[in-house]
C-alpha cells in the first residue's frame, strides 16, 4: 500500500494525471530541446504536516524509471517554511512532466493532514475524537482519508458499504425513526451497530428508545448536545456533526460527545504552498 492505495491503483491514478497534463507531450520542453539530467527539490513554503510524498515521488518514477530521489522529511512530520522536503534526480523532461501532478497531490494531501492535526489539537484532552466524512473528491477518497489519518484524526465510513447510518432521507422513506431502526436491526444482525442521525432532542430520545447504538447529533446547538450527552444510556455513543469550525470544536468536545465529524477536513482544506525547483542541470 502507498498512501492508503494499492500500488496498482495509485499508478493508474498517476498515469491518468500525467496523460491529462501532457496528452501529446510537453511542447515547451520539446521546443527548448531540454534533455540534460537535472536535480530538483521540493521546498516547503508554509508550515505543514507533510503528506503524500510517496505518491508524489512515484509520479517521477512513472514519468521515467531512471528517476531517483532522496527523502529529506519523513511522511507525517511537521515542516516549516524553507524546509527541503525531498530531492529528485533524473532526465529534465521527466522532472518537468511529473512536477505539476506531483505538486498537486503533495499540496492537497498536506493541506488535509495539516487541518486534521489542527482539529485534533483543538480537542486534545477532552476524550472526543475527530473523524472525517464521505465528502471527498471522486476517485480521491482513499488518498484523502489517508491524509486525515496522517494528521492524527480518524476515518468514518469509507463508503456506504462500511456501516449503517440512517439519515433523514431514510426516515422519510420508511415513515419513522422507529421503523428505520427496526428494519436495520432485523437486516444487519447483532454484530453491526446501527447509527441514527437526529436533528433535535425529541428525535434523539426516540432513537435511543428504538435501540440505536450510535446517534449522530446533526446541526444541534452546543447546549442540546450537552443535554443529549447527559441523558444517553452508557452503551450509546454520540457523534456531533454539522457546521463544525475550529473555533467551535473545543466547546463541542466538552459536551461529552465521543466523536466529531468534519466534512471540512477534506472538502475545505487549503492546499499547502510547496514548490519544486530545479537546482542544477547537466
Amino acid at each position: 500500500m502507498v498512501c492508503g492505495m494499492t500500488r496498482q491503483a495509485l499508478d493508474g491514478l498517476l498515469l491518468a494525471a500525467l496523460q491529462e497534463d501532457a496528452p501529446s507531450g510537453d511542447k515547451t520542453t520539446q521546443a527548448l530541446a531540454l534533455e540534460a539530467e537535472a536535480a530538483g527539490v521540493f521546498l516547503a513554503k508554509d508550515e505543514l504536516v507533510l503528506c503524500g510524498l510517496p505518491a508524489a515521488l512515484r509520479a517521477f518514477e512513472l514519468a521515467d524509471p531512471s528517476c531517483r530521489y532522496e527523502v529529506l522529511v519523513d511522511e507525517g512530520r511537521a515542516a516549516v517554511p524553507q524546509t527541503l522536503i525531498a530531492r529528485v534526480v533524473g532526465p529534465l523532461p521527466a522532472l518537468l512532466l511529473a512536477e505539476r501532478p506531483a505538486l498537486n497531490l503533495l499540496q492537497h494531501l498536506s493541506g488535509i493532514a495539516t487541518l486534521a492535526k489542527k482539529a485534533c489539537d483543538a480537542v486534545a484532552g477532552t476524550g472526543a475524537k475527530i473523524l472525517d466524512t464521505r465528502k471527498t473528491l471522486p476517485g480521491f477518497r482513499l488518498l484523502e482519508k489517508y491524509a486525515v489519518r496522517t494528521g492524527g484524526a480518524g476515518n468514518h465510513r469509507m463508503g456506504l458499504s462500511d456501516g449503517i447510518l440512517i439519515k433523514d432521507n431514510h426516515i422519510a422513506a420508511v415513515g419513522s425513526v422507529e421503523e428505520a431502526v427496526r428494519r436495520a436491526k432485523k437486516a444487519c444482525g447483532p454484530l453491526w451497530r446501527v447509527e441514527m442521525e437526529v436533528k433535535d432532542l425529541d428525535e434523539f430520545a426516540r432513537a435511543v428508545a428504538a435501540g440505536a447504538e450510535v446517534i449522530l447529533l446533526d446541526n444541534m446547538s452546543v447546549e442540546d448536545m450537552a443535554r443529549a450527552a447527559s441523558q444517553r444510556p452508557a452503551h450509546v455513543l454520540l457523534e456531533a456533526s454539522g457546521g463544525m469550525t475550529m473555533e467551535r470544536l473545543p466547546a463541542v468536545a466538552r459536551t461529552g460527545v465521543n466523536f466529531i465529524s468534519m466534512g471540512a477536513l477534506t472538502h475545505s482544506a487549503k492546499a499547502k504552498d510547496i514548490s519544486f525547483e530545479i537546482e542544477k542541470t547537466g
